[in-house]
């Protein structure tokens, strides 16, 4: 079997809709702990839900690029949320990584976590980076280089797409994808399409 390759810069210079679903399914690890994603939502700059929708602030300068960088922001000031930027540099897209399956660090998760259940560990996108360890120290930080890293995900998964969570702008577009039938996910899709992806 193929070894997985590593995804960097290259991987996320692309439309953020061809990113996305092409997430689901790989493997992020955070200093020794991570997992397979299995939920993502995309954020295009003509997108009024993006946090670029309105130009570059402070907070989001890190969305504007370049691709493959680490952008963390914290949500309502409680959870901290982590998004990998995509497209050229300027274009200030970007994907939301809500949830994924625990593989790596388990112990680690749980403690951070203060729970045992395995499901619970890093579904929703602040209870992954509490899991992960991942705070705005992070953000800016490149994709490919300690503490993170991402490897392509292997053999073909069965993507389902819908509706983001959480928004109250855009709320109609379907950006939001996931892992079919996983236990892991943030909250079930209410499907509005389905697909089957190979590995990238």
């Amino acid at each position: 079997m193929p070894i997985p390759k590593k995804l960097g810069p290259s991987f996320f210079d692309r439309s953020v809709h061809e990113v996305a679903p092409d997430l689901v399914g790989a493997t992020l690890m955070v200093d020794g702990t991570g997992g397979v994603i299995v939920e993502v939502e995309a954020y295009h700059h003509t997108d009024p839900a993006a946090h670029s929708y309105g130009g570059m602030t402070d907070r989001n300068a890190v969305m504007f690029g370049p691709p493959g960088r680490v952008y963390v922001y914290r949500s309502y000031g409680i959870h901290w949320c982590v998004n990998f930027v995509c497209e050229a540099a300027g274009s200030a897209s970007a994907v939301l990584v809500r949830a994924l399956m625990p593989t790596a660090g388990i112990a680690t998760m749980r403690r951070r976590r203060e729970l045992d259940d395995i499901r619970a560990l890093c579904s929703g996108p602040g209870k992954l980076c509490e899991a992960l360890g991942i705070t705005g120290e992070d953000n800016g930080l490149r994709i490919d280089r300690p503490p993170f890293a991402l490897w392509q995900r292997a053999g073909t998964v069965d993507i389902a797409a819908g509706k983001r969570i959480g928004i109250t702008k855009a709320v109609n577009h379907p950006w939001r994808y996931g892992l079919k039938g996983s236990p892991f996910l943030s909250k079930p899709f209410e499907m509005t399409r389905l697909r089957r992806l190979r590995g990238v």
